[in-house]
């Protein structure tokens, strides 16, 4: 049968019934707020590019995470950006580290704010890569040394599990990355800490604003050697399977906006929760077209996690989660 039988407007004639009928929603429970935090005294620092969103010093950190807990949001994404940095990134994994001690400080502040520590060693390193490097010997040319950089990643997530971390999120996209760190966290009692794996990572332009805000842009070269090509898409399934059969908890997809295709496939082909890490850039670009008066930034950032949702995220990383809160909260 086909119209005037079938009327599809008969389910979109008012509030009620669109509501009634909608097929994804999205709560305050699907999104987690990323935080910066730096050493020094008194620092709240915007970041230029991404309007918002702050660098944070440990004695001015209260204020940030007051704020998140009273909007109802349940889980931060903890960086850090150090003083120190060195060519094997050792204050990423040392005890008195920046993620250590916000870690620390954070669940004094809220034992119940689910903290989710990036684990990666750009932001650590003085080359901004995310491990340490190694010349070839005939060539000459510099690239990350995948199994030497697993050792400090493990190190790293060690020491922000001690610290309190709740969940590890490695972000490096070294193969074997999570059989490692897995096999590390269960060696040091941590059997029970997930892995939130940063399984499908594309070499993406939309990082650019992180980059600044992380002070972790490459001092040469870039990331493509570690860094999936963003013109693949059946390679995801490869790396997403890898971390899967490694013990991974969580499956993310990084960028989102751009690859929600990759997040559908993540969706039908694995059973574990699928993350989307709706980056810097998607981020920057919205506050920026919303201050010239060019959208209408509530209804497109709404849209824009629906979307999420309908494509497949459970979980919705996103810069924008204290705004979402507000809105929700009208």
């Amino acid at each position: 049968m086909s119209f005037p039988i079938v009327r599809n407007r008969r389910l979109r004639g008012n509030a009620a019934i669109r509501n009634l009928v909608r097929e994804n929603q999205v709560t305050v429970n699907d999104v987690v707020q990323p935080i910066f935090v730096t050493h020094g005294m008194n620092v709240k620092s915007e970041i230029a590019s991404m309007p918002g969103v702050y660098h944070f010093s440990l004695d001015r950190v209260k204020e940030e995470i007051d704020e998140i807990t009273q909007l109802g949001i349940q889980a931060i994404l903890l960086f850090g950006v150090p003083d120190y940095k060195d060519a094997t990134g050792t204050s990423a994994f040392m005890d008195d580290g920046i993620v250590q001690q916000a870690t620390r400080y954070i669940k004094e502040l809220n034992p119940n704010l689910l903290i989710i520590a990036d684990t990666c060693l750009c932001q650590f390193t003085d080359t901004g890569h995310c491990g340490v490097i190694h010349h070839h010997p005939i060539t000459g040319q510099a690239d990350v040394a995948n199994d030497p950089s697993l050792e400090l990643l493990v190190r790293t997530a060690v020491s922000q599990a001690k610290a309190g971390a709740d969940i590890i999120a490695p972000s490096n996209m070294m193969d074997g990355y999570v059989q490692a760190i897995r096999t590390g966290l269960d060696e040091a009692g941590y059997e029970n800490t997930p892995i939130m794996a940063y399984s499908v990572k594309y070499a993406s332009a939309y990082y650019g604003p992180f980059r600044d805000a992380a002070h972790s842009t490459p001092q040469f070269g870039d990331r493509k050697t570690y860094q999936m090509d963003p013109a693949n898409g059946r390679e995801a399934m490869r790396e997403a399977a890898s971390d899967v059969a490694e013990g991974a908890d969580f499956l993310m997809v990084k960028p989102a906006l751009a690859y929600m295709d990759i997040i559908r496939m993540l969706k039908d082909n694995f059973d574990l929760p699928v993350v989307a890490y709706n980056v810097s850039a998607e981020y920057a670009m919205v506050k920026a077209a919303a201050q010239q008066g060019w959208v209408n930034e509530e209804a497109i950032v709404m849209e824009t996690m629906t979307s999420f949702k309908r494509a497949g995220a459970d979980i919705i990383l996103t810069y924008f989660a204290k705004d979402i809160a507000r809105y929700l909260q009208k």
